[in-house]
């Protein structure tokens, strides 16, 4: 049977609260429901296609991190199991069985806690321009895609859709969220960070970098959102990682390979998606599942 691809969800009987990018949040008085759809953003702009099992790898990935890192930090899964739901959900059990998350409700820290390993990406851009990496001083002559001798924290500020998290410096996240949060969430972010890149080497994968949120229950600041998936991270294979050069990746590459080569302004509306470039990027969410957690969802 062909995978069900959900790009909305609308459960009447359900407190809709807001989507975002990729995932659909419901209030359901006590906790939130966290529903991931197999949307996908290109450079901010929402595909009109989704990718079959997307937001089931998400879901299944984040899980994965939330457990191996809660020795470290508590986080708002409360559980992934649809039976263990409210019963209101019931009537929705087939649309958001293993895309969607029972969680704590948290104030969520406006502040993206960003952690990179390598220099790639904005990072990269930045470095050649300044010499600089989100205002942190680095030395001459690295390359693209080089790794660097200790993680750099990079905070950035939260954008809504359709614009873009705007990298600052540390002291303008401190001026934001307070102090004592950020050396909270840098030095836990960066402890999460090391630890992830140790394990996914062992399974052939190199986390780049990624981003983590945080939320505040009362005094206590918890892990939120998602962790350490495609969608948040860089994961590029171990076997064909070369620095000098930029490299490949367990996400949405082919998309915005495709879309580079038909020169898409990146700007709404988007363009149609070719059907093997959507097979393809749904072929890399999996794997990427099956990397790290030795579990497969087809």
């Amino acid at each position: 049977m062909k995978e069900k691809v959900i790009l909305q969800t609308n459960f009447p009987k359900l407190n809709f609260v807001k989507s975002g990018k990729v995932r659909d949040i419901y209030d359901l008085g006590e906790y939130f429901l966290i529903i991931s759809t197999d949307r996908l953003s290109a450079f901010d702009v929402i595909m009109g296609q989704g990718i079959p099992f997307k937001g089931k790898v998400l879901t299944k990935i984040s899980e994965f991190w939330f457990d191996y890192s809660k020795h470290i930090i508590k986080n708002h899964l409360i559980t992934t199991d649809v039976n263990k739901f409210p019963r209101e959900c019931m009537e929705y059990a087939e649309d958001i069985e293993g895309r969607s998350m029972l969680v704590q409700k948290a104030d969520v820290v406006q502040i993206e806690s960003v952690v990179r390993g390598y220099i790639t990406g904005s990072g990269w851009v930045d470095y050649n321009r300044t010499g600089e990496v989100c205002g942190i001083k680095l030395p001459a002559g690295l390359v693209e895609s080089e790794k660097f001798p200790e993680p750099l924290f990079t905070p950035a500020t939260k954008a809504e859709i359709g614009l873009h998290d705007e990298n600052i410096s540390e002291e303008k996240a401190k001026e934001i969220a307070g102090i004592e949060t950020i050396n909270f969430m840098k030095n836990k972010t960066i402890e999460i960070y090391k630890g992830a890149v140790e394990f996914a080497l062992g399974k052939g994968i190199i986390i780049a970098d990624t981003k983590m949120e945080f939320g505040k229950i009362g005094n206590e600041i918890i892990l939120v959102d998602e962790l350490l998936t495609p969608d948040s991270s860089r994961f590029w294979p171990l076997d064909k990682y070369e620095k000098g050069k930029s490299q490949e990746s367990f996400d949405k590459q082919f998309v915005r390979d495709y879309l580079v080569s038909i020169k898409f302004n990146k700007q709404p509306p988007p363009p149609p998606l070719p059907e093997d470039i959507i097979q393809r990027t749904s072929e890399k969410y999996l794997e990427a599942l099956e990397k790290l957690t030795g579990k497969s969802i087809t």
